[in-house]
């Protein structure tokens, strides 16, 4: 698996890091999504999908490897 974001579409929700605090993170200033990890562990993957399917502005993209 790995994560790409599209932090111009970002609306700063905070969906993404409060799922998945170890994969997401926000900026301080605007709220904007930072990504951490792009490459999850297989145990954080679950908590990838979610925050993905959950982010109101669609900014997380999960690309199966393989």
């Amino acid at each position: 698996m790995r994560i790409d974001i599209h932090a111009e579409r970002c609306i700063g929700s905070g969906v993404c890091a409060l799922i998945a605090p170890e994969l997401f993170d926000q900026r301080d200033d605007d709220g904007v999504v930072v990504l951490l990890d792009p490459d999850p562990a297989p145990e954080q993957q679950e908590n990838a999908y979610e925050a993905a399917t959950r982010c109101p502005a669609s900014v997380i993209e999960i690309h199966e490897e393989g």
